[in-house]
């Protein structure tokens, strides 16, 4: 991975399909995981389908050690929100006025394996898949520019923060900030290392949107690129057969909910 996208470069099988078969197929997997009853589907999903997938990837240690960190904080939260709240129940203990309850931490673990499907689909996507050849197969595909802009920013945006944070974080150690001890400290050295984060990202927006004009983004001409994509008659028959996989699993969701 670089600084700027998740982008892990391997020679892989993975990594020579096209982008646009990863991207169904990643859109599969997570509406299979929605769709589909079963309490345990999402966790089994990610174990049995995305981790083999991140394996061929050659980027299986990646994927685990980026899911686990980004889903950490929201398992969390989610767990003691869900249990600390949920009302009536069993309860696991009571301290007080402290009863968290069984049922409301089972609803979490079963809506983080959601989460984490989610998570970890795009972010093998992510790792495997050049932002500008996605780009460029979005705009072939007769995507709009500033939708497919959009696409490829979202998937850019966490390693663009990470940078960004980092960055600031070494210039305040340089001035003399404590960053690191008890609670106290690390919460005083919040602010002055979030608001510039906020104020060059904001700085950054304003440098995309001028690059991007001067660069023709919304002219109007069929553009050309000197990057060829590969693409086989097998994939695309196979894009067609996921694409009937992703409706038939929505219509499914939707009738099993009703």
């Amino acid at each position: 991975m670089n600084a700027f996208s998740m982008y892990a470069a391997r020679e892989s099988g993975l990594h020579s399909l096209h982008p646009l078969t990863k991207i169904l197929m990643t859109l599969l997997l997570v509406a299979a995981g929605l769709a589909l009853p079963g309490n345990w589907t999402g966790y089994f999903i990610v174990v049995f389908i995305i981790f083999p997938l991140a394996f061929w990837g050659r980027v299986f240690l990646n994927l685990l050690s980026t899911t686990w960190k980004v889903s950490l904080p929201f398992a969390i939260s989610v767990i003691l929100i869900q249990s600390f709240f949920w009302g009536e129940g069993t309860p696991i203990f009571e301290i007080g006025v402290l009863s968290p309850k069984w049922e409301g931490a089972m609803f979490a673990a079963v809506s983080m394996g959601k989460i984490i499907l989610v998570m970890s689909g795009f972010l093998l996507f992510s790792m495997t898949t050049r932002p500008d050849t996605l780009m460029i197969t979005l705009k072939q595909a007769g995507v709009p520019s500033s939708i497919a802009y959009i696409i490829v920013t979202t998937l850019q945006i966490v390693p663009s923060f990470q940078r960004k944070a980092l960055t600031i974080l070494d210039a305040q150690r340089s001035r003399g900030l404590e960053t690191e001890g008890n609670l106290y400290v690390r919460a005083r050295a919040f602010i002055p290392i979030i608001l510039p984060l906020v104020l060059g990202s904001l700085m950054e927006v304003e440098e995309r949107a001028i690059a991007i004009e001067s660069r023709g983004f919304n002219s109007g001409k069929k553009e050309t690129s000197l990057i060829e994509i590969p693409d086989t008659p097998l994939q695309k028959v196979i894009r067609r057969v996921i694409l009937f996989g992703i409706f038939a699993f929505i219509v499914f969701g939707v009738l099993w909910r009703l």
